[in-house]
């Protein structure tokens, strides 16, 4: 069949389905809207919804890494280095915390969402009224927001599909690089017309957005969406590197230590996940971890393969591989 038939779906499986027809595997699509797709050979039959979601997780898994307060947890129990956090449920009892925040970075987020969606980070804190926002509007996506200690270092997306790390990448919040012509709205509107980027996970790559989050970052860098900046300087738009979010994707698979690889995989064994996304705070991805350099900031349920297919800097790594041989194709 004809690939180009299935570019309604999502990117990620578009991708499981090219893999499927190159090893003679019939593919049925029961809902284009759900991206959910049977696989069949010979007599055997595997169900994938979004090219992630698969019958070799248990139905509590995922429920496990949605809660990212109970995913610390486990990864606590497991000697998993993770960043220290408190949760609320209400503006005015994290305003009783403040004090002991006042002056620390600090991350904001919902305790049970994905794609960075509520997400405040703040440096140095000094405004309450910036903390109590930043609370409210994580409170607009959960019933509870965790308040976390903001760990530095660069942010990596380990693939982890059965016993092995198949792909990591760096993710480098959404930016723009500077001509000393054009402002930031334009620099984003010319970044946007790459055929990368589109919205819904049907391309590598997410639009930008400039919405309330971005002007206030900029803000926060005493620019905005008018700077014209100078010629090859960089503006990042974001504090979060989500691809979600317009986040550039760059292949490191082959410049991580194995070290950080085992890291990524056993977190996800602790939460009995056979395909997951492991996101890695990283000091220096050549030196060796120890307690002070790295920390698991978040396991996700459902990770996107297109980033690890077609990065934005890097090769393909044929993630579609590691699924299909995991099902047992």
């Amino acid at each position: 069949m004809e690939i180009n038939r299935y570019k309604r779906l999502e990117l990620s499986t578009q991708i499981v389905i090219n893999g499927a027809f190159s090893r003679g595997i019939e593919v049925e699509v029961l809902d284009w809207d759900d991206n959910f797709i049977r696989l069949k050979k010979n007599n055997k039959v595997e169900y994938v919804k979004q090219a992630t979601k698969t019958s070799l997780d248990t139905y509590i898994t995922p429920l496990i890494m949605e809660n990212k307060e109970i995913t610390k947890i486990v990864l606590k129990e497991h000697s998993i280095n993770v960043p220290e956090s408190i949760t609320v449920k209400r503006v005015d009892e994290a305003v009783k915390k403040y004090k002991d925040l006042e002056g620390k970075d600090i991350v904001i987020k919902p305790k049970s969402t994905n794609f960075g969606e509520g997400v405040s980070i703040l440096k140095e804190l000094r405004s309450k009224e910036d903390y109590e926002y930043a609370v409210s509007q994580a409170l607009d996506y959960d019933s509870s927001v965790m308040i976390e200690e903001f760990i530095k270092g660069k942010e990596y997306r380990f693939l982890v599909i059965g016993d092995e790390v198949a792909a990591v990448l760096h993710r480098v919040p959404a930016n723009v690089v500077g001509n000393g012509v054009h402002n930031i709205g334009e620099l984003v509107d010319e970044k946007n017309r790459s055929s990368l980027r589109s919205k819904g996970y049907v391309t590598p790559l997410e639009k930008i957005r400039i919405g309330i989050v971005e002007k206030n970052y900029l803000a926060s860098q005493d620019k905005d969406i008018n700077y014209v900046p100078q010629n090859s300087e960089m503006v990042y738009l974001r504090e979060n590197s989500n691809i979600s979010t317009g986040g550039d994707s760059i292949d490191f698979t082959d410049d991580v230590l194995d070290d950080y690889k085992i890291i990524a995989v056993k977190s996800a064994k602790a939460v009995g996940a056979k395909i997951c996304g492991a996101d890695i705070i990283i000091s220096d991805v050549k030196t060796k971890p120890d307690e002070n350099n790295h920390s698991v900031i978040e396991l996700n349920f459902n990770p996107i393969l297109h980033a690890h297919a077609f990065p934005y800097k890097g090769q393909n790594r044929h993630v579609e591989d590691n699924v299909l041989d995991l099902l047992g194709f």
